[in-house]
Order: structure tokens, then C-alpha cells, then sequence
């Protein structure tokens, strides 16, 4: 691996910039959210420091748990990220891609819920297990509608399954601009909020019915890199959708500000939709998802396949 692929990897746009940058959409989460409940919120730093914090806690091991599991979950689920942040980045700041990253960026995204799932139940708590189950079936739920929602562009830009061919179909008209690319994008933005698990979707954690579900045994730099590894999904899903909908980023002149906009409106509406809207159960999440979001995107599918 060369110095520049290093690069790309670690500082931009892969860990240290998808880090910072996921603290502080993090904490302008954590305001906006406050402002909605007629709180002050955190100051800025407070991510910063609760990760730094963490960092130097004691990691408290539970005597029946798979510690190796226990332990390695986060780490590997915090390797995927970063993969998928380097992938993503890499296309919407240097146009850098290969044949199928798409497929690649799927299948790490299934991985990181994988982990999720066997972090939680190697502890043997109750809660940690229900919420893992609760885990699987939302997966379960989202996965299909999720991928259906990924089609609709590599069908409208021609079959293409690498990003850098889907923003290049993107050059002259933005896909949310036809129907097919509408439906995608509304149930692609529900979804992202079901695979972070925001409310409504935040079933699996549940803080008031099973006490952070699979996170509950967890602590110090194990519980730092959970809390990192879902900052960052603020980062990768907004920019996924970005590169899939919206053409991409640009870097001349007034399209610097444009593509901020892109990024700001996609997070703008996770945070409305986390504020105003109560967790659903299990089942009811399943239901939508099977009942209305899967033949809808299916729908949106055929659509494509039409040229609408």
C-alpha cells in the first residue's frame, strides 16, 4: 500500500476526517435535538470529549462473555466504517472509483450490523440479547427495501455498479429529479435511519425498555468506538445518498456551497425525522418496511427500467 492510499485511508477522506467531521454533525445533532425538547443542548466540544473520556475508562469484561468477540466487534465494525468512508470519499472529492465499489460498500455496511448483532449477544445479559434480536429483524426488515433502493440509480445510469460511473450519468440531471429517483431517495433516507437505528427505528436500543440493548455491557474504549462508529455513519449515509442522487460533489466556484447544502439538507431531515416521530415497535417497523417500503421501491425499480 503506497503513501497515497495510506493517506486516503487514514487522514482524508477516510478516519481522521470522517471522525472529526461525524463529532460535530454528532453535536449539532445532540443542539438540535435539545432545541426540539426546549433544552441547551451540549457545548461543542462535548463529543470530543466524551470519546477522549471514554478512552481512558477501565473496559469492564463480564464473566460469562466471549470476550474475544466482546471485544473485537466494535474494532471490526470501526475497520468497515472507515473502508466505506475511504470509498465513498475518494469519489465525491477525487473522482476515484473501481468497477463494483458499490456491491463492496453494501455488503461492509451488512457486516458492521453483523457485529452489532454478535457484540451483543456475546455478553449473556438479557437485554443486551433482546436488543441483538431486535437487531436482526430490523435488518431483516430494511436490508431488501435498502437494496432496491441501490438499483434504482445503477438502472438509470445504465447499469453502472461503480459510483464514479453513477455521479458521471448525473452530469446533466439529477436523479431525485425523476420519479423512480424520488421514491428511492424518500425510502433510502428512511432507511439509513433505521440501519443507525434513529428514532423511529430505534428499537434495538431502546433506552427506556432495554437500557442501549446491545451496548449495555459495554464500556470504556470498546464503548468509544461504538459511539465513534455510529457519529460516522452521519458522515458515509448522507454522502452515499449524495453520490447516488443528488450528482455528487462539485468544486468550482458556487458549487462548493451547493454541495455543502446537499450534505446539510440530507442531515437537516435525519434530525426531523429523529425529533418528531415516536418509536415504533418491532413489529410495526417490519411491517412498513415488507407492507409499503419494499414494493414501493420495487415499484421505483420498475419505473427505472421504463426511464421514469
Amino acid at each position: 500500500m503506497n503513501l497515497e492510499m495510506l493517506f486516503y485511508l487514514l487522514i482524508f477522506p477516510g478516519f481522521l476526517f470522517t471522525a472529526v467531521l461525524g463529532l460535530v454533525v454528532g453535536w449539532v445533532d445532540r443542539k438540535v435535538s435539545a432545541r426540539f425538547q426546549y433544552r441547551v443542548g451540549p457545548p461543542f466540544f462535548q463529543n470530543f470529549n466524551d470519546f477522549f473520556k471514554l478512552l481512558g475508562k477501565e473496559t469492564i469484561l463480564i464473566k460469562d462473555t466471549l470476550q474475544s468477540l466482546f471485544l473485537l466487534a466494535p474494532f471490526i465494525s470501526f475497520g468497515m466504517i472507515v473502508i466505506v468512508a475511504t470509498l465513498l470519499g475518494t469519489t465525491l472529492f477525487f473522482n476515484l472509483s473501481f468497477g463494483g465499489d458499490l456491491i463492496v460498500i453494501m455488503y461492509l455496511l451488512i457486516i458492521y450490523s453483523i457485529m452489532v448483532v454478535l457484540g451483543g449477544s456475546s455478553t449473556g445479559n438479557i437485554f443486551s440479547s433482546v436488543g441483538s434480536g431486535r437487531e436482526i429483524k430490523l435488518l431483516l426488515a430494511d436490508e431488501l427495501a435498502f437494496i432496491l433502493v441501490l438499483l434504482v440509480p445503477i438502472i438509470k445510469s445504465g447499469y453502472q455498479i461503480n459510483l464514479g460511473g453513477i455521479v458521471a450519468a448525473q452530469s446533466e440531471t439529477m436523479f431525485i429529479g425523476s420519479v423512480s429517483g424520488f421514491i428511492a431517495f424518500v425510502f433510502g433516507l428512511l432507511c439509513i435511519q433505521a440501519k443507525m437505528t434513529l428514532p423511529p427505528f430505534h428499537i434495538p436500543e431502546a433506552e427506556t425498555e432495554i437500557v442501549e440493548g446491545p451496548f449495555i455491557e459495554y464500556s470504556g474504549p470498546p464503548l468509544a468506538f461504538w459511539k465513534l462508529n455510529h457519529y460516522m455513519m452521519y458522515v458515509i449515509f448522507p454522502f452515499l445518498l449524495v453520490l447516488l442522487f443528488l450528482g455528487g460533489f462539485g468544486f468550482e466556484g458556487i458549487e462548493i456551497l451547493w454541495s455543502v447544502l446537499k450534505y446539510l439538507i440530507i442531515v437537516v431531515l435525519m434530525i426531523i425525522i429523529k425529533n418528531t416521530n415516536p418509536r415504533v415497535t418491532i413489529e410495526d417497523a417490519m411491517k412498513f418496511f415488507w407492507r409499503y417500503a419494499t414494493p414501493l421501491t420495487l415499484l421505483a425499480v420498475v419505473l427505472a427500467v421504463f426511464g421514469y
